[in-house]
């Protein structure tokens, strides 16, 4: 199959070809694995090939067609390097001492499982900042991805590998999770669809059901509103230990989401929550999403829940250093790993997390419930919370690494045998507030545990993608992803792809 045909569909349009036969699973996979060839080396977006179990599968789709169903049955497919755990290939997390260790999980995550129930071909795993814990995918394991619009920028994090492998035209869609806007933000730093679901929709077990109270979630970016649908209808449902069994909708998301939503109501954010100028890009991004909106029939007007958008950020952080904590010890129990296995700001996090008592950390977490509370009431009133997904456009390469002066600072006080010191020195929070300044809006979903996506509705000046996020309530993947067709609709962005080689 020709690249000009195979860009030309999403996954539900490539599985459509395969199941008519005028395309075989080894013929997508062949176009996509010499896509990957063309582009990866520029973009370092997939970094560990999974070619016989790909070709295996290939080869048992030609010979039972019939027993391979599936929504995507034949579709190449990515895995993220973070949580989507597959039996008996390496995971490293971004992470240098998994890395080196080879480590092979026993068992499928409940997440890969249902990936694969759903017919997709999985060939490769993609790149990931270690533990998924920056808005950029840097590692230093792996090296840097690059954005496919402009590889000067980012292309986000912490999904930032499936995201410039989707925007590259390697895969339609690929596995992301979403612990703090790292399904969002690479969406809107690639021009792509992602959406968030809420929590305990789609399974993170058998290991990690429930992560960070509910705040982390998997799922996939794509291109087209319509696969995000069609893969939770795969994904989604009750997983043995989950916190919640949750009511599923009256119809299929898929069946669904071709039902426009009409007259919502819906508030708008246009202000950083920790108070930091944004970029005059981002106020674009949303007054261009206005603008549609209100051309569709939507009441738009500036409202937000009554939250303090700084403390909302120091809780979130919190939480990320005690598991930053719990990572770091549990990989060097396993590998028997030194400290310099770990990035400096790992270690830096880590080292903090320490020194939470456990009283801090359940105030922490107990504020959780006033934000959930405050947005409540504001759904109330209004269907939707819309924001800009970044601040500002994709940052250039490098930009959010912790400066080389910091690093230096940083090193004798890892010694110390209580982070305090590094809380009391004050780098530890101006590191932190360098990673959020960036991506001030996304982490509200997570804590309140609600479901929220990005849609690539704006182009920069010079070229950039930059998204706008959508905040639901509980339960509101629907509506979400019909607004989302709607908006695709109305504002076609499947065909505008990035001119590479």
């Amino acid at each position: 199959m020709e690249y000009r045909e195979y860009v030309r569909h999403d996954a539900l349009g490539l599985a459509r070809l395969v199941a008519e036969r005028q395309v075989t699973a080894a013929e997508l996979l062949d176009t996509a694995r010499q896509r990957m060839a063309q582009v990866n080396p520029s973009l370092n977006a997939v970094i560990r090939r999974m070619d016989s179990q790909a070709d295996a599968f290939a080869q048992a789709h030609a010979k039972n067609t019939d027993e391979n169903g599936g929504a995507f049955a034949g579709v190449p497919f990515l895995l993220k390097d973070l949580f989507q755990d597959y039996a008996g290939v390496e995971s490293s997390y971004g992470n240098a001492a998994l890395k080196q260790a080879g480590f092979k999980p026993e068992a499928h995550a409940e997440i890969t499982r249902r990936f694969i129930a759903s017919g997709v071909n999985i060939f490769g795993k993609t790149n990931t900042p270690e533990f998924g814990a920056k808005g950029v995918t840097e590692p230093e394991a792996f090296g840097v991805t690059r954005n496919p619009w402009n590889t000067e920028h980012t292309p986000g994090g912490s999904s930032g590998g499936s995201a410039a492998a989707i925007a590259a035209g390697i895969v339609p869609m690929a596995g992301a999770n979403d612990g703090g806007g790292s399904i969002r933000i690479p969406a809107a730093c690639c021009g792509l669809f992602g959406l968030k679901p809420g929590r305990a929709r789609v399974p993170g077990g058998p290991e990690r059901s429930d992560m960070m109270h509910g705040a982390s979630v998997d799922h996939v970016i794509t291109r087209s509103v319509r696969d995000s649908a069609a893969m939770l209808d795969a994904v989604a449902g009750y997983e043995h230990g989950a916190i919640a069994r949750l009511a599923t909708p009256d119809t299929s998301y898929l069946e669904g989401m071709s039902t426009p939503p009409k007259g919502l109501r819906i508030g708008v954010l246009d202000e950083s929550p920790l108070g930091i100028a944004l970029h005059a890009e981002a106020h674009a991004a949303i007054k261009t999403t206005t603008k549609l909106l209100e051309s569709l029939g939507h009441r738009v007007e500036r409202a937000a829940p009554a939250i303090d958008g700084l403390q909302l950020g120091r809780d979130f952080l919190s939480m990320w250093f005690v598991q930053m904590t719990l990572a770091v010890d549990d990989i060097r129990a396993r590998t028997g790993a030194k400290a310099d296995a770990f990035e400096m700001d790992t270690r830096a996090m880590a080292h903090v997390g320490r020194a939470f008592s456990a009283q801090e950390y359940m105030q922490a977490f107990g504020r959780w419930q006033g934000y959930r509370h405050a947005l409540a009431e504001f759904h109330a009133e209004y269907d939707l919370l819309l924001t800009p997904t970044l601040a500002n456009p994709p940052s250039r390469i490098g930009e959010s690494a912790t400066p080389k002066w910091q690093l230096m600072a940083l090193r004798p006080l890892l010694h110390l045998p209580s982070g305090r010191a590094l809380i009391r020195s004050g780098i530890v929070e101006q590191i932190a507030r360098e990673n959020l300044r960036h991506v001030p809006f996304t982490q509200l979903a997570n804590l309140t545990g609600v479901p929220a996506m990005s849609v690539p509705l704006h182009m920069t000046d010079n070229g950039l993608p930059l998204g706008s996020q959508f905040v639901g309530g509980p339960g509101s993947e629907l509506l979400l992803l019909q607004l989302g067709a709607q908006l695709e609709q109305a504002a076609p962005w499947f065909d505008r792809l990035p001119e590479l080689g």
